[in-house]
């Protein structure tokens, strides 16, 4: 067997149960082996029956004292009755369904059970535990465990023996992928000892040192990875631009820019006057003038003779960015144009040719802008919003229009700095960490159920002053499976219709089809809604300067970065604004997160706190925003690892850029790996 033999060749695996594996993601041998525990149960130690508790999960080794009894009870029911015992009590055991282990234990006889208790006063009992001889050898007790994720057709002991199959065919095939020199500097285990002690730990200080080699090593292929696609970048030739002094653009501008934007603007020129591609993330809060920076680079591109192409995921969007980069950019003399898939032919007809024929210097729109009809005349600069928004397919497709044009990406979605890195290990990155002058701070507070009729007192006062409201339900409609009573949206909302029967109370949510979607919120930045409820679907983009209260409902259920997106819907006129989270939930953890939303309103202090309290699984919800999956690295938790790795993979590839080096082969095969299999991933 080598490392890409199917599973299904692997002993006591066939066909059914290769069939269940393939949905697990494992195929070959490899990836068998490198399917790790997702938790482990410490069966390494035995308690006296009579020191057990109630509801502990435990190993006992007692006698069987009498002959176990069958009973059917009905078809379909079988139970198993015996009773075990040591120098300390009596353990009552009962099997369903399981008529063999009648046979399996023999009166005398001495055995290791493991299960869960349940005590009736002294009496003690274990359902369906797990056992094996004492004194033989253990293989499923007196030791820590693995617990594999499982599909239908499979099960934890058809796991173990397949792994153990797995580990005894390959173990001494697996190549050291780390180089001899960065694991003697890092003090890491060897490949084989790893990969034995993940799945098969001596004790929990070999279980550590086997997640400590494997975590690092999945983090330093991460690390080449993106250092790889990062060189590649830097060594492709991009449009050389070098015409064109930004005073006359600063000078045009109706406010002073903050320092944090010139900053991010110098970055940019820097990039287009390298001769090289820009790939470029301008990283900033909710507010804080990153459509500034696009329009500056924007007019230098079009000083240089090219075209711009700016990208938005919704029209709703396009069109606000339409109006503000019109107002910004219209007085410099710019030809600006919008395409969008709600247009007329005619329209549509009009821009297109303006796009062939080199008669507009921007275009903004939505993804009706690479369709395979649009022809760019010298396409200079690609800018998209909201880049996680967009499949990786889509971005490419508009690059594709041009001759390797450079590459803008903006995001509000504050990453904390120790995670940039990763996320966009491949961009580089500029920070916009100042708000302009006169950003007003959304005052915060957390409140419970009973402030119900003071909120809604606050919120006919601010419709009455002329403001809007925005609404934020965790679920689209009633889930009556939920053990919580959570607010949904359409409910709310006709709460709110009986609760102000005199107000303008609409409802968007992600299951509405797109067009309904957009005509709520176009009536809603219009002022013709005064109570706006919704899902997350307002989390990004949305601009209504006159809403002036986000009140979030069930706000226990958001992440806090979530809650910090949301609350920029407000604050962004001239109104002072206020963001109310409602939460009847009063654990300990959830008063301290919200506490946070009431402290401060720095997104990136929010995020790092967020990614600390909850881990990158919930912070990038089900996909890890732009991430290969993680097999045993936590890129929270693992920060430090992380770092570490970074700094060795820069030093490997300073020395050795392709790695081609005959010791740097197997690296080179993961690397080369990770990015086959993760094409899409990688922004």
């Amino acid at each position: 067997m080598d490392l890409n033999t199917d599973v299904r060749y692997i002993k006591g695996i066939g066909e059914k149960k290769a069939q269940a594996l393939n949905k697990l993601g494992v195929f070959s041998l490899r990836d068998l082996v490198s399917f790790f525990p997702r938790k482990y149960e410490d069966r390494s130690e035995t308690k006296p029956i009579a020191l057990t508790a109630e509801g502990e999960t435990v190993c006992v080794e007692a006698m069987v004292a009498d002959t176990p009894r069958l009973t059917r009870v009905r078809r379909g029911l079988d139970l198993v009755k015996l009773r075990a015992v040591d120098e300390s009590a009596v353990l009552d055991i009962t099997f369903f369904n399981q008529p063999y282990a009648k046979d399996n234990l023999e009166r005398g006889e001495s055995y290791v059970f493991f299960g869960r208790i349940e005590a009736n006063g002294a009496r003690r009992s274990m359902v369906n535990p797990v056992y094996e001889k004492a004194g033989g050898e253990r293989r499923v007790t007196g030791r820590i465990i693995p617990v594999y994720r499982v599909a239908n057709g499979l099960n934890q002991r058809t796991m173990l023996q397949a792994v153990r199959q797995g580990l005894d065919a390959c173990l001494d095939e697996l190549p050291d992928v780390l180089p001899h020199a960065v694991r003697e500097r890092c003090g890491l285990a060897q490949t084989g000892y790893a990969f034995e002690n993940i799945h098969f730990p001596a004790d929990f200080e070999a279980l550590e040192l086997a997640r400590r080699r494997l975590i690092f090593e999945e983090l330093f292929i991460l690390a080449c990875a993106l250092g790889r696609i990062r060189g590649e970048r830097a060594r492709e030739s991009g449009l050389l631009m070098s015409r064109g002094d930004l005073a006359k653009f600063w000078a045009a501008m109706p406010f002073e820019p903050t320092g944090a934007q010139r900053r991010a603007v110098e970055d940019g020129l820097r990039d287009m006057r390298s001769g090289a591609v820009m790939n470029r993330l301008v990283q900033g809060d909710v507010g804080s003038g990153k459509t500034l920076v696009a329009a500056a680079l924007i007019w230098y591109a079009a000083q240089n003779g090219c075209l711009s192409a700016f990208m938005a995921p919704t029209e709703i969007l396009a069109e606000q960015h339409l109006h503000t980069l019109t107002e910004l950019l219209g007085p410099l003399g710019l030809r600006i144009g919008k395409l969008t898939g709600s247009m007329t032919a005619k329209e549509k007809r009009l821009v297109k040719e303006q796009l062939k024929t080199g008669g507009l210097d921007l275009v903004i729109g939505t993804h009706a802008l690479f369709s395979q009809d649009v022809e760019y005349d010298r396409l200079g600069l690609v800018v998209t919003d909201e880049q996680h928004r967009f499949g990786v397919g889509q971005r490419s497709a508009l690059i594709g229009k041009g001759q390797k044009p450079h590459v803008l990406v903006m995001s509000a979605t504050p990453i904390p700095r120790t995670l940039a890195l990763i996320i966009y290990g491949d961009l580089d990155v500029s920070v916009i960490d100042e708000l302009p002058p006169g950003r007003r701070k959304v005052d915060t507070f957390a409140v419970d159920e009973s402030y119900r009729a003071r909120l809604n007192g606050f919120i006919r006062k601010l419709v009455g002053e002329g403001r809007q409201v925005f609404v934020v339900c965790p679920m689209v409609e009633e889930n009556d499976e939920l053990p919580q009573k959570l607010k949904s949206a359409e409910e709310h909302a006709e709460e709110l219709r009986r609760e102000f029967p005199d107000l303008r109370v609409a409802c968007v949510h992600g299951k509405m089809k797109a067009r309904d979607k957009e005509a709520v919120m176009a009536s809603m930045v219009a002022g013709e809604t005064d109570i706006l409820v919704a899902t997350t679907v307002i989390e990004v983009g949305v601009d209504v300067p006159n809403a002036a209260l986000i009140v979030v409902e069930n706000a226990e259920r958001f992440g806090l970065s979530q809650l910090h997106q949301l609350r920029g819907r407000v604050g962004r006129g001239r109104h002072k604004s206020w963001c109310i989270l409602v939460s009847d939930n009063d654990g300990e953890e959830n008063r301290a997160r919200l506490s946070i939303m009431t402290k401060t309103n720095d997104g990136f202090k929010i995020s790092e706190e967020d990614l600390r309290l909850r881990g990158p699984g919930d912070f990038f919800g089900s996909r890890q925003h732009g991430l290969p999956e993680m097999h045993v690295a936590d890129l929270g938790a693992d920060v430090n690892v992380m770092q570490r790795a970074q700094q060795e993979a820069a030093l490997l590839l300073a020395a050795d850029p392709e790695l081609k080096a005959p010791e740097h082969a197997p690296l080179r095969e993961s690397v080369e790996r990770m990015l086959k299999m993760n094409a899409d991933s990688f922004n």
